[in-house]
């Protein structure tokens, strides 16, 4: 085993916390984790990680290693880059985060695409709801919506995204239709909210004749899950606050329909971002560009398209 992917091995584990979780990420076995850390060791003649049964924890060593480790990582990375600009020809592996609907809807489909142009790039995807870390779970790319507290990161903003609140046509008949912002803040009606720890309190932004406001929203049911609460509001258990392509399919059909259109949630920043020392890798940037270009196309089709058939064109 080289000593570079023992590097790499020891940094995956030291930010992940865990022999498994760093094996999953680098697509090897647990063994193989174990023996390139336990090589590593051996060549350096120290303990890198406090080993029990039901914890792993680095030693003074292993923290005092790990910056350095990141340095050698960067740098070959780096010249990877350079190497890859010069050539035209830029390879390697590109680990990409998003929500589960941008990820589904938007990202996944022009993978393919991105591969079949750029075909030494792999890209490796992980979708969740769930608030991420950039740096510590070694990704290259995140997709999200709204705006991000992490200032240390690039931000590339690629469209405001039109959102709709809406519900079942079974809800409305059961509850009746709220006329105002204020109605989604009292007793009858039913919000359901994307829930995740580290999440702020749930407050629906609408735009008004005074101009935004911001209602205080609660209900019965709450999920990490952007889709099971698409699900939700589908058998009539509550309105629910979406990105108009996530939801895009059921207004059409008629299984949700949109609530409180005079005074229409503000839209949302979709974006994506990435560390500054990536910035210069080729292979980053064309994906982040064909990414960004490949879903702006496909909201301003969806945009058009739904405007048509609301007007009933």
């Amino acid at each position: 085993m080289s000593y570079f992917d023992n590097i790499k091995t020891f940094v995956r584990v030291f930010e992940l916390g865990s022999m498994s979780a760093a094996a999953r990420d680098q697509r090897i076995s647990p063994a193989v984790a174990s023996a390139r850390i336990s090589q590593l060791e051996d060549h350096l003649n120290v303990r890198l990680f406090q080993r029990t049964t039901r914890m792993l924890t680095p030693t003074e060593q292993g923290k005092l290693f790990y910056p350095g480790a990141c340095r050698v990582l960067e740098t070959i990375e780096e010249a990877e880059a350079l190497v890859s600009s010069v050539t035209l020809k830029p390879r390697g592996s590109i680990h990409v985060a998003a929500p589960l609907g941008i990820g589904r809807r938007l990202v996944a489909p022009a993978v393919p695409d991105f591969k079949k142009e750029f075909p030494l790039i792999d890209v490796r995807m992980r979708l969740s709801d769930r608030k991420i870390d950039v740096a510590a779970e070694g990704l290259d790319v995140a997709f999200f919506l709204g705006v991000p507290e992490d200032s240390n990161l690039r931000i590339r903003k690629i469209a405001d995204c039109r959102r709709v609140l809406c519900a079942a046509p079974s809800y409305i008949e059961t509850h009746g239709e709220p006329e105002s912002g204020e109605d989604l803040s009292g007793p009858n009606h039913a919000c359901l909210n994307l829930r995740y720890p580290g999440a702020p309190e749930f407050q629906w932004p609408l735009q008004t004749a005074d101009g935004v406001k911001r209602f205080a929203v609660s209900g019965p049911f709450e999920s990490d899950d952007g889709d099971v609460l698409t699900d939700w509001a589908l058998h009539g258990h509550g309105i629910i606050l979406k990105p108009e392509f996530e939801v895009l399919h059921y207004l059409r059909t008629g299984q949700l329909v949109p609530i409180l259109t005079d005074t229409p949630p503000i839209p949302i920043q979709m974006a994506c971002l990435y560390s500054h020392r990536r910035r210069q890798d080729p292979k980053i940037r064309l994906f982040i560009d064909f990414i960004s270009g490949h879903i702006r196309t496909v909201l301003s089709d969806q945009a058009k398209e739904l405007r048509g058939e609301l007007r009933g064109e």
